[in-house]
């Protein structure tokens, strides 16, 4: 059973903008600041990241409308390479994912514990159940059908955007004067030069590309699109010129309102914004904004990520029951109620998950490359299609192969700086190869026997 085309123009422009902003842009700007050293360097690097994500949008938008499928981001890697590499990327994103979502609730429930929450009550045991009641009304609401769960992540993400717009403002409540010049330095001492500006920028960058990352899953909505070859673009485009104005506007705020040099070691930068427009109440302010990015969150990721697993039931990488929707909402209800539950479980174990996220960043990085790079076998296997009924990529192949050398660089960086981490996160992916290999031939043995 093929889901409706549910989704509007709008619905998938505020899925994009939920998709991408999450906590990052409130935590992730203070260690872009510290890796930059300097203003330059620092607004360079969001500059950068915007124009990469920008090149990117536009490599998704022609994909999604060239291969306009529920779980697309699981189909175009089977597609294009093979199923045991969809399956390997795939699992790690759902997984990341999943420990995201919880990780993310735990944060939202901190926030609003300790504005509903009377002080004896503000342990461990309360914060967790929560974060864990936050993701249940979520997916309840989800189980309801796409229509409910989209319309409750347009009307989560116009709060968001409204509530980053009010923080933005702390910028015409004064500015704070630099009282130390922000300095450029070398580990040896000496006088930079290009090779060091350019590895501060590949430090800078690995943030960067983590805060406008997730709109390439997008494309996992391909199959409830109304006349989705035109609109899985448009929405993209749209949600992500939103994504980068806000990105750009409030990092400015934040060396105005804070100033560069407390910027690189600020505990709680939006805190200091909500402080700035709201005074000793600002703190309640800044908890509703992040418990409504958090509900944003955890909703859009319970939107998206059972469609992946529902493509990978449909190709066999996942037992069939994975693809079964209900006759009656049309919603994937196995798959859904498995994310959640993953979702759920690794909140008892969030800490130690930390360390898996730190490992998938790499692969990450990988997945955004290696994606991208299907533009390239889906235009020869799609050459057929009449070109104005979808949408191509301007000045292609350069946009397509900025944001793959991007990303290949971002890959490079967190391997210099980490080794550890991304050859761990390489083992993660090998290992899924070998679950996926070992399956497919357990399957054929048994089927063999029961052939016998």
């Amino acid at each position: 059973m093929q889901p409706k085309k549910q989704l509007s123009l709008f619905d998938l422009s505020m899925i994009v903008v939920s998709l991408v902003i999450g906590m990052g842009i409130f935590r992730t700007p203070v260690n872009v600041a510290a890796k930059a050293q300097i203003p330059e360097l620092f607004y360079l690097a969001w500059f950068i990241g915007g124009f990469v994500a920008f090149c990117g949008a536009l490599t998704y938008a022609e994909i999604g409308s060239r291969y306009p499928v529920t779980g697309g981001y699981y189909k175009i890697f089977s597609a294009a390479y093979h199923p045991s590499i969809a399956f390997a990327i795939n699992c790690i994103v759902i997984i990341s994912s999943a420990a995201s979502v919880a990780a993310i609730s735990i944060i939202g429930a901190e926030y609003l514990g300790k504005i509903v929450l009377p002080a004896h009550m503000q342990t461990d045991v309360y914060r967790v159940a929560i974060a864990i009641t936050t993701i249940l009304v979520f997916y309840f609401i989800n189980l309801l059908g796409l229509k409910a769960s989209s319309k409750t992540q347009n009307i989560l993400t116009i709060v968001k955007i409204g509530l980053i717009l009010l923080l933005i403002s702390a910028v015409f409540f004064g500015s704070q004067t630099e009282t130390i010049m922000p300095v450029f330095k070398t580990h040896t001492g000496t006088r930079p030069g290009w090779t060091d500006y350019g590895k501060a920028l590949g430090l800078c960058l690995i943030a960067v590309s983590f805060s406008y990352a997730g709109y390439a899953q997008t494309i996992n909505f391909g199959g409830e699109v109304k006349e989705a070859k035109k609109v899985i673009p448009r929405s993209i485009i749209i949600g992500l010129s939103i994504i980068v104005a806000l990105y750009l506007i409030i990092n400015y705020v934040y060396v105005r309102v804070i100033g560069f040099e407390e910027l690189k070691s600020a505990e709680s930068i939006a805190a200091i914004l909500a402080s700035r427009i709201f005074g000793p109440a600002g703190f309640k302010m800044l908890s509703v904004i992040i418990f409504v990015s958090v509900m944003g969150y955890v909703n859009v990721n319970l939107l998206s990520n059972p469609r992946a697993m529902f493509a990978m039931g449909e190709e066999g990488a996942l037992p069939k029951i994975f693809s079964k929707m209900n006759q009656k909402t049309e919603v994937i209800t196995i798959s859904l109620t498995v994310f959640t539950l993953i979702a759920v479980v690794i909140i008892f174990y969030a800490k130690t998950f930390d360390k898996i996220l730190n490992y998938t960043i790499f692969l990450e990085s990988i997945s955004m490359a290696s994606s991208a790079a299907t533009i390239f076998i889906l235009r020869k296997r799609t050459a057929h299609l009449d070109q104005k009924s979808i949408y191509t990529v301007p000045l292609y192949p350069i946009l397509p192969i900025i944001f793959i050398a991007a990303y290949t660089f971002v890959a490079f960086s967190i391997y210099a700086d980490d080794p550890g981490a991304a050859l761990n996160g390489l083992f993660i992916f090998t290992g899924f190869l070998v679950i996926y290999f070992a399956t497919k031939l357990f399957q054929k043995k048994r089927n063999f026997s029961n052939k016998n």
